[in-house]
Protein backbone atom coordinates (compact mmCIF):
# COMPACT_ATOMS: atom_id res chain seq x y z
CA UNK A 1 0.00 0.00 0.00
CA UNK A 2 1.28 3.48 -0.84
CA UNK A 3 2.59 5.43 2.15
CA UNK A 4 0.33 8.21 3.32
CA UNK A 5 1.47 11.79 2.66
CA UNK A 6 2.39 13.62 5.85
CA UNK A 7 0.81 17.02 5.18
CA UNK A 8 3.25 18.75 7.55
CA UNK A 9 5.76 18.22 4.73
CA UNK A 10 3.86 20.56 2.40
CA UNK A 11 3.98 24.38 2.29
CA UNK A 12 0.99 26.23 0.86
CA UNK A 13 1.96 25.89 -2.82
CA UNK A 14 2.44 22.13 -2.47
CA UNK A 15 -0.85 21.82 -0.57
CA UNK A 16 -2.58 23.57 -3.49
CA UNK A 17 -1.21 20.88 -5.80
CA UNK A 18 -2.19 18.13 -3.35
CA UNK A 19 -5.81 19.27 -3.15
CA UNK A 20 -5.94 19.83 -6.92
CA UNK A 21 -4.95 16.20 -7.44
CA UNK A 22 -7.92 15.26 -5.23
CA UNK A 23 -10.20 17.31 -7.49
CA UNK A 24 -10.63 20.11 -4.94
CA UNK A 25 -10.66 23.90 -5.41
CA UNK A 26 -7.75 26.08 -4.16
CA UNK A 27 -9.80 27.45 -1.23
CA UNK A 28 -9.56 24.03 0.42
CA UNK A 29 -5.91 24.80 1.20
CA UNK A 30 -6.89 27.86 3.22
CA UNK A 31 -9.59 25.96 5.11
CA UNK A 32 -7.23 23.11 5.87
CA UNK A 33 -4.32 25.28 7.01
CA UNK A 34 -6.57 27.26 9.33
CA UNK A 35 -7.74 24.05 10.99
CA UNK A 36 -4.19 22.75 11.45
CA UNK A 37 -2.10 25.82 12.23
CA UNK A 38 -4.63 28.18 13.82
CA UNK A 39 -6.99 25.79 15.59
CA UNK A 40 -4.44 22.97 16.09
CA UNK A 41 -6.92 20.37 14.86
CA UNK A 42 -5.08 17.28 13.58
CA UNK A 43 -8.11 15.00 13.21
CA UNK A 44 -9.46 15.14 9.65
CA UNK A 45 -12.91 14.02 10.79
CA UNK A 46 -13.26 17.16 12.92
CA UNK A 47 -12.56 19.60 10.06
CA UNK A 48 -16.25 20.22 9.67
CA UNK A 49 -16.26 22.74 6.81
CA UNK A 50 -14.61 20.12 4.59
CA UNK A 51 -17.01 17.76 2.86
CA UNK A 52 -17.48 14.33 4.37
CA UNK A 53 -16.16 12.79 1.16
CA UNK A 54 -12.96 14.87 1.35
CA UNK A 55 -12.45 14.08 5.04
CA UNK A 56 -12.73 10.37 4.30
CA UNK A 57 -10.33 10.70 1.36
CA UNK A 58 -7.80 12.56 3.50
CA UNK A 59 -7.97 9.78 6.05
CA UNK A 60 -7.12 7.29 3.30
CA UNK A 61 -4.21 9.10 1.65
CA UNK A 62 -2.78 11.52 4.19
CA UNK A 63 -1.67 11.94 7.77
CA UNK A 64 -0.76 14.75 10.17
CA UNK A 65 1.93 12.91 12.08
CA UNK A 66 4.08 14.60 14.69
CA UNK A 67 7.35 13.19 16.02
CA UNK A 68 7.21 11.48 19.40
CA UNK A 69 8.43 13.24 22.54
CA UNK A 70 10.99 11.15 24.44
CA UNK A 71 11.48 13.56 27.35
CA UNK A 72 10.60 17.11 28.31
CA UNK A 73 13.08 18.90 30.57
CA UNK A 74 12.57 22.11 32.53
CA UNK A 75 15.43 24.44 33.46
CA UNK A 76 15.39 26.55 36.60
CA UNK A 77 15.54 29.68 34.41
CA UNK A 78 12.40 28.78 32.45
CA UNK A 79 14.04 27.12 29.44
CA UNK A 80 12.29 23.99 28.17
CA UNK A 81 14.07 21.25 26.23
CA UNK A 82 12.26 18.55 24.29
CA UNK A 83 14.15 15.40 23.34
CA UNK A 84 12.32 14.04 20.29
CA UNK A 85 12.45 10.39 19.23
CA UNK A 86 12.72 9.89 15.47
CA UNK A 87 13.02 6.11 15.63
CA UNK A 88 15.96 3.82 14.89
CA UNK A 89 17.66 5.06 18.09
CA UNK A 90 17.94 8.62 16.76
CA UNK A 91 16.93 11.66 18.80
CA UNK A 92 17.00 15.42 18.24
CA UNK A 93 16.59 18.29 20.68
CA UNK A 94 14.43 21.41 20.57
CA UNK A 95 14.73 24.28 23.06
CA UNK A 96 12.32 27.06 24.07
CA UNK A 97 13.94 30.15 25.61
CA UNK A 98 11.51 32.60 27.24
CA UNK A 99 12.34 36.28 27.57
CA UNK A 100 10.34 39.18 28.93
CA UNK A 101 9.35 40.42 25.48
CA UNK A 102 9.66 37.28 23.35
CA UNK A 103 9.88 33.50 23.25
CA UNK A 104 12.52 31.92 21.03
CA UNK A 105 12.35 28.34 19.76
CA UNK A 106 15.67 26.78 18.75
CA UNK A 107 15.03 23.92 16.31
CA UNK A 108 17.12 21.17 14.73
CA UNK A 109 17.52 20.48 11.00
CA UNK A 110 19.54 17.24 11.03
CA UNK A 111 20.04 14.17 13.19
CA UNK A 112 23.54 15.03 14.39
CA UNK A 113 25.92 17.08 12.27
CA UNK A 114 28.67 16.21 9.80
CA UNK A 115 30.71 19.41 10.19
CA UNK A 116 32.56 18.36 13.37
CA UNK A 117 33.12 21.81 14.88
CA UNK A 118 35.45 21.01 17.74
CA UNK A 119 33.69 23.10 20.43
CA UNK A 120 30.18 21.77 19.75
CA UNK A 121 28.61 18.77 21.48
CA UNK A 122 26.37 18.04 18.48
CA UNK A 123 29.43 17.84 16.25
CA UNK A 124 30.91 15.19 18.55
CA UNK A 125 27.86 12.96 18.00
CA UNK A 126 28.42 12.34 14.30
CA UNK A 127 25.70 12.47 11.64
CA UNK A 128 22.83 10.20 10.60
CA UNK A 129 20.42 11.99 8.25
CA UNK A 130 18.55 15.13 7.28
CA UNK A 131 15.17 15.93 8.80
CA UNK A 132 12.07 16.13 6.65
CA UNK A 133 10.01 19.32 6.56
CA UNK A 134 7.43 17.50 8.69
CA UNK A 135 10.05 16.70 11.32
CA UNK A 136 11.21 20.33 11.40
CA UNK A 137 7.70 21.80 11.55
CA UNK A 138 6.75 19.04 14.00
CA UNK A 139 9.14 20.57 16.53
CA UNK A 140 7.32 23.90 16.27
CA UNK A 141 3.92 22.20 16.56
CA UNK A 142 4.98 20.23 19.65
CA UNK A 143 6.25 23.38 21.35
CA UNK A 144 3.17 25.36 20.28
CA UNK A 145 0.79 22.77 21.69
CA UNK A 146 2.48 22.89 25.09
CA UNK A 147 3.00 26.66 25.21
CA UNK A 148 -0.53 27.59 24.09
CA UNK A 149 -1.94 25.72 27.09
CA UNK A 150 0.37 27.78 29.32
CA UNK A 151 -0.51 31.13 27.76
CA UNK A 152 2.95 31.47 26.22
CA UNK A 153 3.93 32.03 22.61
CA UNK A 154 6.70 31.54 20.11
CA UNK A 155 7.76 34.89 18.65
CA UNK A 156 11.09 33.81 17.11
CA UNK A 157 12.35 30.60 15.51
CA UNK A 158 16.07 29.98 15.01
CA UNK A 159 17.69 27.12 13.11
CA UNK A 160 20.45 26.87 15.72
CA UNK A 161 19.75 23.41 17.09
CA UNK A 162 21.33 20.18 15.90
CA UNK A 163 22.68 20.09 12.35
CA UNK A 164 23.76 22.41 9.54
CA UNK A 165 20.59 23.88 7.96
CA UNK A 166 22.22 24.68 4.62
CA UNK A 167 23.09 21.01 4.11
CA UNK A 168 19.33 20.31 4.19
CA UNK A 169 18.11 23.11 1.98
CA UNK A 170 14.82 21.82 0.56
CA UNK A 171 13.32 20.82 3.90
CA UNK A 172 14.60 23.95 5.65
CA UNK A 173 13.26 26.32 2.96
CA UNK A 174 9.88 24.55 2.96
CA UNK A 175 9.78 24.93 6.73
CA UNK A 176 10.66 28.62 6.41
CA UNK A 177 7.77 29.07 3.98
CA UNK A 178 5.39 27.68 6.59
CA UNK A 179 6.91 29.73 9.40
CA UNK A 180 6.36 32.93 7.39
CA UNK A 181 2.96 32.00 5.90
CA UNK A 182 0.05 33.90 7.49
CA UNK A 183 -2.08 30.78 7.07
CA UNK A 184 0.46 28.84 9.15
CA UNK A 185 2.66 30.49 11.81
CA UNK A 186 2.71 34.03 10.40
CA UNK A 187 6.15 35.06 11.69
CA UNK A 188 7.96 38.03 10.15
CA UNK A 189 11.12 37.42 8.14
CA UNK A 190 13.21 39.07 10.86
CA UNK A 191 11.89 36.61 13.45
CA UNK A 192 13.14 33.50 11.62
CA UNK A 193 16.89 32.93 11.46
CA UNK A 194 19.01 30.34 9.67
CA UNK A 195 22.42 29.84 11.25
CA UNK A 196 25.14 28.33 9.08
CA UNK A 197 28.78 27.42 9.57
CA UNK A 198 29.47 28.67 6.06
CA UNK A 199 28.25 26.41 3.24
CA UNK A 200 29.14 29.02 0.64
CA UNK A 201 27.30 27.72 -2.47
CA UNK A 202 24.12 27.30 -0.42
CA UNK A 203 24.53 30.82 0.98
CA UNK A 204 24.27 32.22 -2.54
CA UNK A 205 21.13 30.14 -3.15
CA UNK A 206 19.63 31.18 0.18
CA UNK A 207 20.02 34.86 -0.74
CA UNK A 208 17.63 34.32 -3.67
CA UNK A 209 15.34 31.71 -2.08
CA UNK A 210 14.14 32.85 1.32
CA UNK A 211 13.95 36.29 2.97
CA UNK A 212 14.63 35.05 6.51
CA UNK A 213 17.48 36.36 8.64
CA UNK A 214 21.01 34.98 8.49
CA UNK A 215 23.47 34.11 11.24
CA UNK A 216 27.05 33.02 10.53
CA UNK A 217 28.75 30.66 12.97
CA UNK A 218 32.17 32.33 12.64
CA UNK A 219 34.19 31.80 15.88
CA UNK A 220 37.58 32.84 14.50
CA UNK A 221 38.92 35.93 12.70
CA UNK A 222 41.48 34.14 10.52
CA UNK A 223 41.73 30.99 8.40
CA UNK A 224 44.42 29.23 10.46
CA UNK A 225 42.31 29.17 13.61
CA UNK A 226 38.96 28.71 11.86
CA UNK A 227 40.33 25.70 9.96
CA UNK A 228 40.77 24.08 13.38
CA UNK A 229 37.54 25.22 15.07
CA UNK A 230 35.17 25.04 12.09
CA UNK A 231 36.63 22.47 9.66
CA UNK A 232 34.34 23.45 6.75
CA UNK A 233 36.55 26.55 6.55
CA UNK A 234 39.16 24.33 4.90
CA UNK A 235 36.76 24.01 1.94
CA UNK A 236 35.24 27.50 2.05
CA UNK A 237 37.77 29.91 3.63
CA UNK A 238 36.87 33.22 5.22
CA UNK A 239 37.37 35.32 2.05
CA UNK A 240 34.85 33.19 0.15
CA UNK A 241 32.48 33.26 3.13
CA UNK A 242 32.65 37.06 3.40
CA UNK A 243 32.00 37.42 -0.35
CA UNK A 244 28.87 35.27 0.04
CA UNK A 245 27.80 37.38 3.03
CA UNK A 246 28.17 40.59 1.01
CA UNK A 247 26.06 39.02 -1.74
CA UNK A 248 23.35 38.19 0.81
CA UNK A 249 23.34 41.75 2.13
CA UNK A 250 22.91 43.26 -1.35
CA UNK A 251 20.39 40.73 -2.72
CA UNK A 252 16.66 41.36 -2.66
CA UNK A 253 14.74 44.56 -2.18
CA UNK A 254 14.56 44.65 1.62
CA UNK A 255 17.31 45.77 3.97
CA UNK A 256 19.31 42.89 5.39
CA UNK A 257 21.70 42.38 8.30
CA UNK A 258 23.87 39.47 9.45
CA UNK A 259 24.46 38.17 12.95
CA UNK A 260 27.96 36.75 13.44
CA UNK A 261 28.17 34.19 16.25
CA UNK A 262 31.47 33.94 18.10
CA UNK A 263 31.89 31.42 20.93
CA UNK A 264 34.41 32.62 23.49
CA UNK A 265 37.11 29.99 24.16
CA UNK A 266 39.65 30.69 26.87
CA UNK A 267 43.10 31.29 25.43
CA UNK A 268 42.02 30.17 21.95
CA UNK A 269 40.13 32.95 20.16
CA UNK A 270 39.63 35.64 22.82
CA UNK A 271 42.74 37.85 22.67
CA UNK A 272 42.77 41.59 22.04
CA UNK A 273 44.68 40.99 18.81
CA UNK A 274 41.98 38.59 17.62
CA UNK A 275 39.30 41.15 18.52
CA UNK A 276 41.13 43.68 16.32
CA UNK A 277 41.30 41.13 13.48
CA UNK A 278 37.57 40.48 13.80
CA UNK A 279 36.85 44.23 13.76
CA UNK A 280 38.84 44.59 10.57
CA UNK A 281 37.11 41.59 8.97
CA UNK A 282 33.63 43.00 9.58
CA UNK A 283 34.44 46.68 8.98
CA UNK A 284 31.75 48.42 6.94
CA UNK A 285 29.42 45.42 6.94
CA UNK A 286 25.80 45.61 8.16
CA UNK A 287 26.49 43.18 10.95
CA UNK A 288 26.21 42.48 14.64
CA UNK A 289 28.42 40.15 16.68
CA UNK A 290 26.98 37.80 19.28
CA UNK A 291 29.67 36.78 21.77
CA UNK A 292 28.73 33.41 23.27
CA UNK A 293 30.35 32.18 26.49
CA UNK A 294 31.42 28.59 25.82
CA UNK A 295 29.16 26.00 27.44
CA UNK A 296 31.21 22.96 28.55
CA UNK A 297 30.19 19.39 27.79
CA UNK A 298 31.80 16.01 28.60
CA UNK A 299 35.15 15.28 26.93
CA UNK A 300 35.66 18.85 25.66
CA UNK A 301 39.18 20.29 25.75
CA UNK A 302 37.98 23.90 25.88
CA UNK A 303 37.21 26.27 28.74
CA UNK A 304 35.05 29.37 28.90
CA UNK A 305 36.66 32.81 28.63
CA UNK A 306 36.31 34.73 31.87
CA UNK A 307 34.02 37.74 32.13
CA UNK A 308 36.83 40.33 32.08
CA UNK A 309 38.29 38.83 28.91
CA UNK A 310 34.90 38.84 27.18
CA UNK A 311 34.30 42.46 28.19
CA UNK A 312 37.73 43.52 26.92
CA UNK A 313 37.10 41.70 23.61
CA UNK A 314 33.70 43.35 23.33
CA UNK A 315 35.12 46.80 24.01
CA UNK A 316 37.55 46.46 21.10
CA UNK A 317 34.62 45.68 18.79
CA UNK A 318 32.57 48.57 20.19
CA UNK A 319 35.47 51.00 19.75
CA UNK A 320 35.75 49.93 16.10
CA UNK A 321 32.07 50.56 15.44
CA UNK A 322 30.96 46.92 15.48
CA UNK A 323 27.59 46.33 17.14
CA UNK A 324 28.10 43.64 19.76
CA UNK A 325 26.19 41.79 22.44
CA UNK A 326 27.11 39.01 24.85
CA UNK A 327 24.64 36.14 24.98
CA UNK A 328 23.38 35.20 28.42
CA UNK A 329 23.75 31.47 29.05
CA UNK A 330 20.34 29.83 29.44
CA UNK A 331 19.24 26.24 30.12
CA UNK A 332 22.68 25.04 31.15
CA UNK A 333 21.30 22.86 33.96
CA UNK A 334 19.38 20.71 31.44
CA UNK A 335 22.16 20.78 28.79
CA UNK A 336 20.06 23.08 26.62
CA UNK A 337 22.60 25.89 26.26
CA UNK A 338 24.29 26.84 22.99
CA UNK A 339 26.64 24.08 21.83
CA UNK A 340 25.35 21.52 24.33
CA UNK A 341 22.62 19.86 22.26
CA UNK A 342 23.54 16.25 21.67
CA UNK A 343 20.42 14.09 21.39
CA UNK A 344 21.30 10.51 20.54
CA UNK A 345 22.64 9.79 17.07
CA UNK A 346 23.46 6.60 15.19
CA UNK A 347 26.55 7.99 13.47
CA UNK A 348 26.67 6.99 9.81
CA UNK A 349 29.97 8.81 9.30
CA UNK A 350 31.67 6.42 11.78
CA UNK A 351 33.54 9.49 13.01
CA UNK A 352 32.69 8.81 16.65
CA UNK A 353 34.29 5.37 16.39
CA UNK A 354 37.70 6.57 15.30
Amino acid sequence: MKNKQNLFDLPQSALNDFFAELGEKPYRTKQFMQWVYHQHQLDFSQMLNLSKKLREKLDEVATLELPKIATQNFSLDGVIKWVIDLGHNNHIETVYIPEKDRGTLCISSQVGCSLACTFCSTGMQGFNRNLSTAEIIGQVMIANQYLNDKGKRISNVVFMGMGEPLLNEKSVYNACNLLLDDLAFGLSRRKVTISTSGVVPALYRMADTTPVSLAISLHAPNDVLRDELVPINQKYPIKELMDACQNYLTSGTQERHILFEYVMLDGVNDSIQQAKQLSQLLKGMSAKVNLIPFNPFPETKYKTSNRATIEAFQNVLFNNGIRTMTRRTRGEDVDAACGQLAGKVVDKTKRTQS
